[in-house]
Parts: structure tokens; C-alpha cells; sequence
């Protein structure tokens, strides 16, 4: 089997399950290899993800894992044995890789959830927002570029819009509500897009009011996607450098708790939906 240059987050995420369950049956490197009659290189091109792995050798390694967790164990041979070439390749070698894996990401994942305090979630924007957004980036994106990465945010609408919609949950701090990022019309029609959207019985909309007392979780944005199984969740984090992936257990727990924090203190969706009507007017 040929080796990848550059695998996918997903890729990547079914390698370290599989080291993550080797680690936690006490086997070494040396010890799956002769498992599975290879060498030891050929298993840490596998838990690196540079090497793909068959429905039957990982079912093997889980046996001989002692995971008898036959949820997961089903859950990563579909990630071993999926071949989805999604609407995301179009843009592999135009648009950074984190573009690519967050698309991936959000495609197989089974529910979204999102805290935002400073910019509308990617999902609900208008192109007119997004495309304000990519454009005020410094250095600036070549125009060919700029325009690549607000079709690609435009071409994620399909996880709530697309004939098998995700159920979806957004918090939105009234920060992120009033920035006006773009001109006075556009940002009228992104809250009203934000609405919209929010009338649709899967999606959820929440707001966070500036006048709500001792509230200090504004570095609490994320996106939170569920996987097939809960030991699959991830969680993803903007940064200056790009999307960071985070999958660990006690940083997943963590992230479950922030978000569960934010949601408490935030209106319900009637209440929602009232507050972004109101500001909208005002504009």
C-alpha cells in the first residue's frame, strides 16, 4: 500500500485511536508488529497515519487489544474502509489543508454544536460577511484566493441545508452580533439570515446579552462535533495559524463542560430570536 503525503485529520484521528488502545493494553511497538507479522515500521506508518490499515487487521489489533468496546471498534473500521471523496477535494491544492479537514470533519460528524463571541459562526453567514471577513486579513489573500475560501465557507452550508441536514446548535455572544464587519445593509442581512436559519427545526440559536453579570467565558469559542460514538467527538479551535483539532478525553470533558456553561446563561431561543430581530431594526 502506498504511503500518504499528507493525511487528513480524519486520517490521522483513526491513527491515534489505534495507538491510544495499544498504549492502554500495555503492548509495545514490537509487540502489535509481531501481532500482525509486519515490522515495526510498518505499524508506526499506521498510528502515524501515513499507512491505511484493512477492516481485518484492525480487528485483529482490537482483539488482541482487549477493547471490547465493539461500538468504537465499528466506528473506526468505517473510518479504516471509507473512501468519501467529498465536495472538499475540489479545493485540495488551492486552499490550505485545515479548510479541507473542516469540511471533512463536519460532514461525518453526527451533530454540531458552536460558542461564538466575536464573529457569526461560519455556517449561518452571508457571503457578503464572510468575504468581509477573508478580506480584512492581513497580509491580504490574492483575489482568486479570497474568493476560493468564501465559496468553500458558502459550500459548508450543506450540513444545514443539504438533503441530510446535521442538527446544530450555535451560542452567539451580542459582541459578534453587532460587529459590524461588513457595511450597514449587509450586516441587516446577515442577522436577518441568522433568523431564518433559526426557525429550521434542527438548528438551534442561543444568544449571550451583554448585560448578563459575572459572566467570564469569552475564550470559551469552539465548534463541537459529535461523532458516531462519544470517544470520536472533536473539538475545533481558531488560531492565528489555522484550525487546531483537539481529541483527548479530559480536554474533550472540558470543552463539554465550557460549552454546557455557555448554554445555561444564554436566552432560550424565543428569546433569541426576539433579541436579533430587535438589533437588526436598529441598524
Amino acid at each position: 500500500m502506498a504511503l500518504r503525503r499528507d493525511p487528513t485529520a480524519r486520517q490521522m484521528r483513526l491513527a491515534v485511536e489505534l495507538r491510544r488502545l495499544r498504549e492502554a493494553a500495555g503492548l509495545t511497538n514490537r509487540q502489535a508488529a509481531d501481532l500482525l507479522g509486519v515490522s515495526t515500521a510498518q505499524v508506526s506508518q499506521i498510528e502515524s497515519g501515513v499507512a491505511g490499515v484493512s477492516e481485518k487487521r484492525l480487528r485483529r489489533l482490537a482483539a488482541h487489544y482487549s477493547c471490547a468496546d465493539s461500538e468504537l471498534i465499528d466506528a473506526l473500521a468505517a473510518m479504516a474502509t471509507d473512501r468519501t471523496r467529498g465536495w472538499w477535494e475540489e479545493y485540495r491544492g488551492h486552499l490550505p489543508t485545515p479548510f479541507l479537514d473542516l469540511a471533512e470533519l463536519e460532514h461525518h460528524a453526527t451533530s454540531l454544536r458552536e460558542a461564538q463571541f466575536l464573529y457569526i459562526p461560519g455556517p449561518l453567514q452571508t457571503e457578503d460577511y464572510a468575504r468581509a471577513v477573508y478580506a480584512y486579513r492581513v497580509p491580504e489573500l490574492p483575489h482568486e484566493e479570497l474568493e476560493l475560501r468564501v465559496q468553500h465557507r458558502m459550500r459548508r452550508k450543506v450540513i444545514l441545508e443539504g438533503p441530510a441536514p446535521k442538527p446544530y446548535e450555535a451560542v452567539i455572544h451580542e459582541a459578534a452580533l453587532r460587529i459590524m464587519v461588513s457595511h450597514r445593509a449587509a450586516s441587516r442581512a446577515q442577522l436577518a439570515r441568522v433568523v431564518q436559519l433559526s426557525e429550521a427545526d434542527h438548528i438551534t440559536v442561543r444568544v449571550i446579552p451583554f448585560d448578563l453579570e459575572d459572566f467570564a467565558g469569552a475564550a470559551s469559542a469552539m465548534t463541537y462535533a459529535a461523532g458516531s460514538v462519544p470517544n470520536l467527538d472533536t473539538v475545533v479551535r481558531d488560531g492565528p495559524h489555522g484550525a487546531t483539532f483537539i481529541d483527548s478525553e479530559a480536554q474533550l470533558a472540558a470543552y463539554r463542560t465550557l460549552f454546557r456553561k455557555v448554554e445555561a446563561v444564554s436566552l432560550d431561543t424565543a428569546q433569541s430570536r426576539d433579541f436579533i430581530h430587535k438589533l437588526a431594526n436598529e441598524l
